[in-house]
């Protein structure tokens, strides 16, 4: 065994919260006992019935097109997020891995700076550049305010996710260069950081609509190569213990 392995043979209580902010948001509502899916549903329809009511308001279908797609990328998110929890939760795992997993909450860290980096593009990098900047295109020269509201909102859902996925992935690879697992858990670790890789893909939706902007298309597109190739190496380097 490697010295820089540690085994992993005992429960531990993580000591600073063992879910996503999401999931504790979820778990909050007062007198709602929701599943999984019906949770992911209920944030599905409240997004989507909102988008299409406002499309059709305001007459903004090209902009619902691409708010569905980005409804949808959240989705699989949230889907993703509940998988990783609940499959990292039901192993026996370092105490150290968990805590760095759910409770340092640098997923909402990640999450802020990419949200303030997109709203910065929207509005001022990409009026300044671009001779169609993407919010004149989807929402006209004078855009409402409240379709314009729906946006941030869907925007923040997504890059909360996105940052969520980043944080799993680079603690996965910690964790597998860090500790040793016995064989079936060591199995379970693989499903659960493919379905970190299986996220980023669905992250590939949002391309058709920012293909013609080189700076969104590079933030995407590198954040979907960044996760596959650290969650692939979390996943190959993953070390199994040997028989005692």
């Amino acid at each position: 065994m490697q010295q820089r392995r540690q085994r992993c043979d005992e429960v531990t209580e993580p000591e600073y919260g063992d879910t996503w902010v999401y999931e504790s948001i979820v778990g909050a509502l007062p007198g709602i006992d929701l599943t999984d899916w019906q949770a992911v549903l209920l944030q599905i329809a409240i997004f989507e019935v909102s988008l299409l009511f406002l499309a059709w308001a305001y007459d903004l279908w090209d902009a619902a097109l691409a708010g569905t797609a980005a409804v949808f990328v959240a989705a699989v998110g949230s889907l993703a997020m509940v998988r990783i929890g609940d499959g990292t939760r039901s192993l026996v795992l370092p105490e150290s891995y968990q805590r760095l997993l759910f409770g340092s909450s640098v997923e909402v860290v990640l999450a802020v700076l990419a949200f303030v980096a997109l709203v910065t593009h929207l509005f001022v990098f990409d009026p300044e550049r671009a001779a169609n900047p993407l919010v004149e295109t989807l929402f006209g020269e004078r855009p409402d305010v409240i379709p314009v509201y729906l946006m941030l909102l869907v925007l923040w859902d997504l890059c909360y996710r996105i940052g969520t996925s980043w944080w799993a992935s680079v603690v996965a690879l910690w964790r597998s260069y860090r500790f040793s697992f016995d064989a079936e858990t060591a199995a379970a670790l693989r499903r659960v950081d493919l379905t970190n890789v299986v996220f980023g893909l669905a992250q590939l939706a949002l391309v058709p609509f920012i293909v013609d902007r080189p700076v969104l298309l590079f933030a995407v597109g590198g954040h979907v190569v960044a996760v596959t190739v650290v969650s692939v190496l979390a996943v190959l380097t993953v070390e199994v213990q040997e028989g005692d």
